[in-house]
C-alpha cells in the first residue's frame, strides 16, 4: 500500500513537472533555470520560457523562436507558438549525467530579426529509481584466529546508480558477537563497508561465520540490496604488511605512453616465510574504469599506465593499493595513492556556427549580424584559452560577445552586390598552448540584391531615320536599356512619356512594346507634312520601390517619291491639263509658243521634273526644252503645213520609280491680221469684264508687295543675327523657271543636313541611303573637308 501511494505521488509529480524557474539576468542576455525530475513522461511541461522572458506569442512566431541543438535526438523542445518548454523523451539522469552531484542541461534558444540568444538551464533532479547492489551476491573472507580485536576488513562497496540522497547512505550487518560494521565515507567514491573484529576468534569453537550485509539508500521508503559474507577462520599468521609511507601522491601528464611507470609502493611484513611475503594488488572496491587505466606489478608494487588518460575526462584519481602476505590466512593492508593528471595541449579549438544567415541584403548597415560563432577548447588554463579571428576581408569582422568564447560575425562596411555577390569567410581559432593548436572553418555569405540601380539606355539620345509612307502598325525602331541589378530588380518595362505638351503631341501616333522596347508607328508618316519630331521613352524596373530613367528620341522623316507631278499650266476650265495656243503663221524659228508649268510636292530628285514630247503631229515644227518646259518653233511655217497641231507633253520626276503627268497643247496657226484681231477682241472683252476689278486688284497687289518687302527685311535681319560658319551658293539659271523647288535644313550630331529640290548647292555631297534628296553641308570649321560635286 505504501508503495502504491509512493507511485501515485510520483505520477502526480510527473504531471506537474516539478518545475521551478529561477531567472538569472546578466548583461544583455537572460539565464533561465528550471528543475525537473527524471523519468517524467514525454510532453511534460518544463516551463513557460516566453512568459519568463516577457515575450508575446506574435513575437515568438515572427522571430522564429527555437532551440539551437546539434543533438539528433534532443531531450527538450519548445513550442514556437506559445514558448512553452516540453520534455521530448524520458530522461534517465544516470544516463545523462552519470554520478554527477548536479545534472544541469544547458539549452541555447534563439530569436531572429534581430538576433537574440537566451540560455535556459534545466536541472534534472534525481528520483529513487535504482536499488543498491553489490558486485557479488556472496563473498568469502579468510580470517586467522589470531587476529586481534579491532582488525578491519574492507568489503566491496554497494553501488547505487542514483546520486545524492538516493545513493547508498548506510550499511547494516546481521547480528554477530564477533564482528561489527564500520562505514568509511570516501566522498565521490561513496561509502565503503568495513568489517571489524570486535571479539577474538576461536577456530575450534566456530570454524566459520555467516553474515548478511545490507546496503540501504536514502529514499522514503529506502531501497536495499544484500550480500552474504562467509568468514572462514584460519590459523596463525598474526602480522599484517605495513607500508613504508603514510601518503602517496604523484603527478602524471595526460596522454602518457602506455607502460609509463607512475610510482612504486612498498610494504613489509615481520612474519617469516610465506606469511612474510607481500604481494600487491588493487583494492577490490576500486572502480572498474580506473582499473582499466592503471596496472600494478604484484611483486614490485610498481604502478604503470595501462591505457591513455584524458585530462578532460578526469583530472584526479585515488587508487586503493592492497598489500597482502602469503600466509595461510593472508593479512592485508590498504593504502591510497593519489594521482593528479597534468593537462597538455592535445585538443584543438572547436568552431561552431549557429544562427547563420547565408544570405544578407546588400543595403545592410555596417554592424549587421550574419552569424553567431562559438569556440570551445577542452583543454584547461592557457591550453584552453582561445583567440578567434577572421581572414583579411574588409567587409566583415568578429565582435566578441558578453558570454565567454562567443563571437558575432558582423558586417564591417557597406556591401555592393554588383561588385561582389559572394564572400567565402575563413574563421580561425587558435589556443594559447605550447605549441599552439588551431582550427579553421569556412562559411559562404551570399549578398542578395536590392533595387539600387536605375535602368541605363545604351544610347542617349537616340536618333532614328524613318522613311515616309511606312506601313502603320509595324516596328520602325527600338530602344534598349539594361539594369545592373538582378531578377525582378533588373526586369525592365518601357513606356512613352505622354505629358500632353506640344512637343509630345505626336506620341499619340506611337506605341511601344513594354517588354523589348520596340516602337510601332500607328500611322504612316508624310515627309511633306512632318519632317522631324522628338519624344521621350521611360524605362522602369520591377523592383520595390521601382527606379526609372528616360531618354530623348529624335526622329527624322526621309522623303520618298510618293507625289506625282501636277500640271499648273495649261489648265482648261474643266480642270483638265489642256490648252489652245494661237500663233501667227509667219513666226520665225525659235518663237516661244507656250510654256508648260508643273509642280511636284516631293523634295530633291523626287521633285526634279523633266519634260518630253510624247506625241506631236510634226516633229520638225516644234521643240520642247526638257528642263524648262518651253515649246518653241523649230522652223518657219509653210503653206503646206497644217493649220492645227496637237502636242502631248509628258512630265515626270526623277524618283527611283518615277511618277508622271501629261498635258495637251493645241497649236493653231492663223494669219497675222487674224491673230492681231483676235488679240484685240480678247483684250477688249477682258477690259470690259475686268474694268470693275482693276482698282481692287491694284490695292491687293500693293498690299501683297508691302508685306513681301517686310518679310524680306525680317528674314535678312534674322540671317544677319545668326553666327554660322557655312554658306550656300546656288546655281543661277536665267532660263530655268519651270520647276518649283523646296529646301529645309536640320542638324544631327556634328552634321548639318539640307533637303533640297532639283538645284543643289555647290560643295554639297549626297548622303548614302538618303534617296538622293539629302545633302550634307560642309563644315568649314574643320581643317579639311571632302567635297564631291554632283
Amino acid at each position: 500500500m505504501e508503495q502504491r501511494r509512493h507511485e501515485k505521488r510520483r505520477a502526480g509529480g510527473c504531471l506537474v513537472g516539478c518545475v521551478v524557474a529561477v531567472l538569472l539576468w546578466s548583461g544583455a542576455s537572460a539565464q533561465i533555470r528550471y528543475s525537473i525530475s527524471e523519468e517524467v513522461n514525454e510532453g511534460t511541461v518544463v516551463g513557460n520560457v516566453a512568459k519568463n522572458l516577457g515575450l508575446d506569442k506574435n513575437t515568438l512566431r515572427d522571430r522564429k523562436y527555437r532551440i539551437v541543438s546539434s543533438n539528433a535526438d534532443p531531450l527538450f523542445h519548445v513550442n514556437p507558438n506559445d514558448g512553452i518548454l516540453y520534455v521530448s523523451r524520458k530522461i534517465d539522469r544516470e544516463e545523462v549525467c552519470a554520478q554527477s552531484s548536479t545534472c544541469l542541461i544547458n539549452l541555447k534558444t534563439v530569436l531572429e530579426n534581430p538576433l537574440e540568444v537566451h540560455y535556459v538551464g534545466v536541472e534534472v533532479l534525481d528520483i529513487n529509481d535504482h536499488s543498491p547492489s553489490f558486485p557479488e551476491k556472496e563473498i568469502m573472507l579468510e580470517i586467522s584466529e589470531s587476529v586481534l580485536s579491532g582488525a578491519r576488513f574492507q568489503l566491496k562497496a554497494s553501488r547505487d546508480r542514483d546520486s545524492g540522497h538516493f545513493s547508498v547512505q548506510q550499511y547494516k550487518l546481521s547480528h554477530n558477537d564477533h564482528f561489527r560494521l564500520e562505514v568509511k565515507d570516501k566522498g565521490e567514491d561513496g561509502k565503503i563497508p568495513i568489517l571489524v573484529v570486535q571479539k577474538p576468534l576461536d577456530r575450534e569453537t566456530a570454524g566459520s561465520h555467516s553474515l548478511l550485509l545490507t546496503a540501504m539508500d536514502g529514499g522514503k521508503p529506502p531501497k536495499s540490496g544484500d550480500m552474504n559474507i562467509l568468514v572462514k577462520v584460519l590459523d596463525v599468521n598474526d602480522n599484517v604488511p605495513v607500508f613504508t609511507k603514510d601518503v602517496y601522491s604523484v603527478m602524471l601528464d595526460e596522454n602518457a605512453p602506455v607502460g609509463t611507470t607512475i610510482t612504486q609502493v612498498n610494504a613489509t611484513d615481520l612474519d617469516d616465510g610465506p606469511n612474510g611475503d607481500v604481494v600487491y594488488s588493487f583494492s577490490k572496491s576500486m572502480n572498474q574504469n580506473i582499473m582499466n587505466l592503471f596496472d600494478i606489478n604484484p611483486l614490485t608494487g610498481e604502478i604503470t599506465v595501462k591505457n591513455l588518460i584524458d585530462y578532460e575526462e578526469k583530472d584526479k584519481f585515488e587508487i586503493e593499493i592492497q598489500a597482502s602476505d602469503k600466509g595461510l590466512a593472508p593479512l592485508t593492508t590498504e593504502k591510497s595513492v593519489i594521482i593528479k593528471i597534468v593537462d597538455v595541449n592535445d585538443n584543438a579549438p572547436e568552431i561552431e556556427v549557429t544562427s547563420f544567415s547565408s544570405s544578407i541584403p546588400e543595403d545592410s548597415r555596417p554592424g549587421t549580424t550574419v552569424a553567431l560563432i562559438s569556440v570551445n577548447d577542452l583543454d584547461s588554463g592557457l591550453n584552453g584559452k582561445v583567440i578567434c579571428s577572421i581572414g583579411e576581408d574588409a567587409s566583415f569582422a568578429l565582435s566578441p560577445s558578453l558570454q565567454d568564447k562567443m563571437y558575432s560575425l558582423v558586417t564591417k562596411s557597406q556591401l555592393d552586390r554588383e561588385k561582389q555577390h559572394l564572400y567565402d569567410l575563413t574563421i580561425m581559432a587558435k589556443d594559447a598552448g605550447q605549441p599552439p593548436l588551431s582550427s579553421e572553418k569556412t562559411i559562404s555569405v551570399v549578398v542578395s540584391d536590392v533595387n539600387d540601380n536605375s535602368p541605363e539606355f545604351s544610347q542617349s539620345p537616340y536618333t532614328f531615320y524613318v522613311t515616309e509612307a511606312n506601313e502603320p502598325g509595324t516596328s520602325v525602331f527600338s530602344v534598349k536599356a539594361f539594369d545592373r541589378d538582378e531578377n525582378d530588380n533588373a526586369l525592365i518595362s518601357y513606356r512613352i512619356l505622354r505629358d500632353g505638351s506640344e512637343e509630345n503631341k505626336l506620341t499619340s501616333f506611337l506605341n511601344i512594346n513594354t517588354e523589348n522596347g520596340d516602337i510601332l508607328a500607328l500611322k504612316s508618316f508624310d515627309f511633306e507634312t512632318l519632317k522631324t519630331f522628338r519624344f521621350q521613352v521611360v524605362a522602369t524596373d520591377s523592383g520595390t520601390p521601382s527606379l526609372s530613367n528616360n531618354v530623348t528620341v529624335n526622329v527624322f522623316i526621309l522623303d520618298q517619291n510618293d507625289n506625282a507631278p501636277v500640271i499648273l499650266y495649261p489648265v482648261s476650265s474643266n480642270g483638265s491639263a489642256e490648252g489652245v495656243e494661237e500663233i501667227p503663221r509667219n513666226v520665225n524659228a525659235g518663237h516661244l509658243v507656250t510654256k508648260v508649268r508643273a509642280y511636284d510636292a516631293d523634295i530633291g530628285y523626287n521633285g526634279w521634273l523633266l519634260f518630253s514630247l510624247q506625241q506631236v503631229t510634226d516633229h520638225s515644227l516644234f521643240g520642247l526644252d526638257r528642263y524648262t518646259g518651253q515649246i518653241r518653233t523649230l522652223r518657219s511655217f509653210t503653206e503646206t503645213d497644217e493649220a492645227e497641231h496637237k502636242l502631248v507633253i509628258l512630265v515626270k520626276d526623277n524618283g527611283n520609280v518615277s511618277l508622271s503627268a501629261t498635258a495637251t497643247v493645241i497649236v493653231k496657226l492663223v494669219e497675222p491680221k487674224e491673230a492681231f484681231a483676235a488679240s484685240d477682241i480678247k483684250s477688249a472683252t477682258k477690259d470690259d469684264e475686268e474694268g470693275d476689278v482693276t482698282f481692287y486688284l491694284m490695292i491687293t497687289l500693293g498690299s501683297v508687295s508691302v508685306l513681301f518687302l517686310i518679310s524680306i527685311i525680317v528674314l535678312i535681319a534674322m540671317q544677319c543675327s545668326k553666327t554660322t560658319d557655312y554658306t550656300s551658293k546656288y546655281l543661277q539659271d536665267t532660263n530655268y523657271d519651270g520647276t518649283l523647288c523646296h529646301s529645309i535644313q536640320y542638324r544631327s550630331g556634328d552634321k548639318r543636313y539640307m533637303l533640297v529640290g532639283p538645284r543643289m548647292s555647290i560643295g554639297s555631297t549626297i548622303v548614302p541611303g538618303s534617296h538622293a534628296n539629302t545633302l550634307v553641308l560642309p563644315d568649314r570649321r574643320r581643317a579639311s573637308v571632302e567635297v564631291r560635286e554632283f
